[in-house]
């Protein structure tokens, strides 16, 4: 699974930290960025939670 996250739509909610810290991480300017964008295994569930909870719908996952 691969995923991304539109910085356009992002707005720093933060919900997908939370959801999973070992692929989604805030900058210092408080956006999300992708640190894993070939998600592993184990952590696909979590990313795909993540992707449903983000209220600006800035997660894509493929």
């Amino acid at each position: 699974m691969k995923v991304t996250v539109d910085d356009e739509r992002c707005r720093g909610h933060g919900v997908c930290c939370v959801a999973c810290p070992e692929v989604f991480v805030l900058t210092d300017d408080g956006y999300t960025v992708v640190e894993t964008p070939e998600v592993p295994v184990e952590f696909e569930e979590a990313v795909r939670s993540a992707a449903a909870s983000c209220p600006e719908r800035a997660i894509t996952t493929s």
